[in-house]
């Protein structure tokens, strides 16, 4: 199964601040917020989301394809993701501009406030997937996170054109988006991601319903944090699968896009629904347990030894195969 991975390529630059976000905030003055936070970690990690489901899926043996833009600065990262099982034939190198860039600080109580620099993000809605379909021999699916705006819109667009199935993943854009453009991106979304906070946000900006989503998408997958992820379809029950037990909890930035990656590597191995969540669960501990997005190392039998402590015999029966 060929699945491309659309998105944001970036360098993320994570500092830790040791104390509490909350205390530093005066209720009537949030108008006129203006702070400083004297922060004692630096960490200048890759990320992006498209690079980071790709680094996960790389991971898990499943050979995805990265679409998306970066800057001359980007040959480094290219050859990590290169050595990791990532196809990078199909990112586009901006002339003038730098590779995306994140910017995130983390409090005691992983709260984060994060900036983010577009860069030759913004130039990837120069790119065209058919040239992507042709290289390879035809995509399977194409999952469209965030990335530039009219970029998102014209992958959609061309994957209804051209019969492509496609994953709806909004991610930290949705913040900037209007109703109109959300009914666009995940009307007839084969699969429609996201967590609780931005399940609501969709709702409240389309003004759908949940029914009249799940109406309109093949399947809906929303991550609950620390209660793992729900996975509802038209007119059946939901899916709903736990997490794993971590054996410490470092750093969230990356999770959800380690989630994403174990979820469509369960799609490409062909396993159920419940199966491919119980993988995604299991590569976002691994995130957690780490700082930064891409530094996680995936040790075969671990994994497994792990996947089976969380979910059972069974279920490792059907996945160990693909690991082999």
């Amino acid at each position: 199964m060929r699945i491309a991975v659309t998105g944001s390529i970036a360098t993320d630059h994570l500092m830790t601040f040791p104390g509490r976000f909350a205390d530093q905030l005066v209720a009537d003055q949030l108008h006129t917020v203006s702070l400083s936070f004297l922060v004692d970690a630096l960490d200048v990690r890759r990320g992006g989301v498209a690079a980071n489901i790709s680094f996960g899926m790389g991971q898990l043996g499943t050979n995805p394809i990265l679409v998306g833009s970066a800057g001359s600065d980007f040959g480094e990262y290219r050859a990590w993701l290169d050595r990791h099982g990532v196809d990078t034939a199909s990112v586009r190198i901006s002339e003038t501009l730098h590779t995306a860039r994140f910017v995130c600080t983390t409090d005691a109580d992983h709260n984060q406030i994060g900036s983010f620099y577009t860069g030759a993000m913004s130039e990837a809605r120069l790119i065209e997937l058919k040239a992507v379909a042709d290289r390879v021999g035809g995509l399977d699916l194409v999952s469209i996170g965030a990335d530039d705006p009219e970029a998102m819109l014209r992958h959609t667009e061309e994957c209804r054109a051209r019969e492509i199935p496609f994953a709806a993943d909004f991610s930290q854009q949705i913040a900037r988006m209007e109703g109109e453009e959300i009914r666009t991106l995940l009307d007839g979304a084969t699969y429609l991601f996201s967590n609780e906070y931005e399940k609501g946000l969709i709702e409240s900006k389309t003004g759908w319903t949940d029914a009249e989503i799940l109406s309109r998408v093949g399947h809906r997958v929303t991550t609950l944090g620390a209660n793992g992820v729900r996975i509802e379809s038209a007119g059946k029950d939901p899916i709903e699968v736990g997490v794993p037990e971590e054996e410490a909890k470092v750093e969230p930035t990356g999770v959800g896009d380690a989630f994403r990656a174990g979820f469509l590597s369960g799609l490409a191995w062909g396993v159920s629904h419940e199966r491919a969540a119980q993988v995604g669960c299991m590569l976002a501990t691994l995130v957690i347990e780490t700082v930064g997005t891409q530094e996680y190392e995936l040790r075969r039998s671990n994994f497994m030894d792990r996947f089976t402590k969380a979910y059972g015999h069974e279920a490792t029966a059907e996945v160990q195969p693909h690991l082999a």
